[in-house]
């Protein structure tokens, strides 16, 4: 049984048409890909799945196609409460107040990439600015050093192209080698510990639960899932916004004309092009939603960029809308126990990006057709630009 089939060939739009005719006709959709997975398109559906996590664990499977090659890495691999000590750990480290003074870096790092690009004229936005500066951004967060931020950008880059393109031998091969980043680093701040509120690996080394330090295995796994988490969701919604308004001229134009719009306007590209359709939760007992039975222990792919387009709770769903009142029922940043904990930044990296992108890109459209990237993401994988 098959109602729809992700490894057909897809262009920048077609999902989203797809997802309309599913949420429509199938909203509890079933796919023979991958050895078979549930898709849920209706965003009470998406939203009541990702508040329950007695019933959706993550524990078995938290991604649709899996590609972890390795043991689990938390917080996003546990359930409550096993995931709660990591979360802990990471959170005070990622509020507003606290990721707020990287802004000038963030900025920074905006205007040496995109000053690049607009020195020669155009090229993919994705490659050559959203695939490099949230890895950038990481490093500095990770209190990494100068020489290691190069070695992060390197190894960071190759692993998002590789997930991004579906290449499962070169995914491998730069997972283990941030797997590897990721000993060195609890390795050296075991030795020369920094301050748990500035530094997520000695916060994480300096957690107790029960008396007892986290395994060191786990933190690796945490430190791992931090160095990657951050990085492929915003390579992919920079591609998307470029493609946005490469196609609006008058909302590039009024953006550029009023940059005190950038913050609503991002908002709203958030919830337009949430960049993740594949992330996965496995019933613990038979679900029935919609008249279809959802066996226990099959896995189930909550379709946030499907959700987010839903007609019932965003009215003309498809289509850009400044200040729509009702963003907050937006789930771009997941909900429940697992909603997105470096939140903060990541909305700090997009508004600066885009206002960046408006302040040193010339008036921009696109070179060709986008290259759309497949589950578990959707948007733009390479988008190529020209100035004008």
């Amino acid at each position: 049984m098959q109602d729809f089939d992700p490894l057909l060939p897809e262009d920048f739009d077609s999902a989203h048409r797809d997802y309309a005719r599913l949420r429509a006709e199938c909203p509890v959709a079933h796919s023979e890909a991958w050895g078979g997975f549930w898709a849920l398109m209706k965003h009470a559906d998406v939203a009541a799945a990702a508040a329950d996590s007695a019933t959706f664990i993550t524990s078995k499977q938290n991604v649709v196609p899996a590609v972890a090659f390795t043991g689990r890495r938390p917080p996003l691999h546990l359930d409550p409460p096993e995931h709660t000590p990591y979360r802990r750990a990471l959170a005070p480290l990622l509020t507003e107040r606290k990721v707020a003074r990287f802004e000038p870096i963030v900025r920074g790092i905006c205007r040496e990439l995109l000053d690049a690009m607009a020195a020669k004229g155009g090229g993919d936005i994705c490659e050559e600015f959203g695939a490099r500066m949230p890895i950038r951004v990481f490093a500095h967060w990770m209190n990494l050093p100068p020489e290691r931020i190069n070695e992060l950008a390197e190894v960071g880059k190759r692993y998002n192209i590789a997930v991004q393109s579906n290449d499962m031998a070169s995914t491998k091969e730069t997972s283990l080698l941030l797997y590897d980043m990721a000993r060195r680093l609890v390795a050296e701040r075991k030795a020369e510990p920094l301050d748990p509120e500035l530094d997520a690996t000695s916060a994480l080394l300096a957690t107790r639960v029960d008396g007892e330090a986290l395994p060191d295995e786990m933190i690796v796994g945490t430190i791992r899932q931090v160095l990657v988490v951050g990085i492929i969701a915003p390579t992919v919604l920079i591609g998307s916004i470029a493609v946005h308004l490469s196609r609006d001229q008058d909302l590039q134009a009024q953006l550029r004309a009023d940059p005190s719009l950038i913050p609503a306007a991002m908002d709203e590209f958030f919830r337009l092009y949430t960049p993740y359709r594949g992330f996965a939760r496995t019933p613990t007992h038979d679900v029935t939603l919609h008249g279809r039975t959802i066996p226990a222990g099959e896995p189930v792919a909550l379709v946030y960029a499907s959700a987010n387009r839903d007609e019932d709770v965003f009215e003309d769903g498809a289509s850009f809308r400044l200040h729509r009142p009702n963003m907050k029922d937006s789930l771009h940043f997941g909900r429940g126990t697992h909603m997105c904990v470096g939140a903060a930044l990541a909305r700090l990296e997009m508004v600066v990006a885009l206002e960046t992108m408006l302040e040193r890109l010339p008036r921009f459209e696109l070179d060709g057709e986008p290259l759309p990237t497949r589950f578990p993401e959707i948007g733009g994988l390479r988008v190529m630009l020209k100035f004008g």
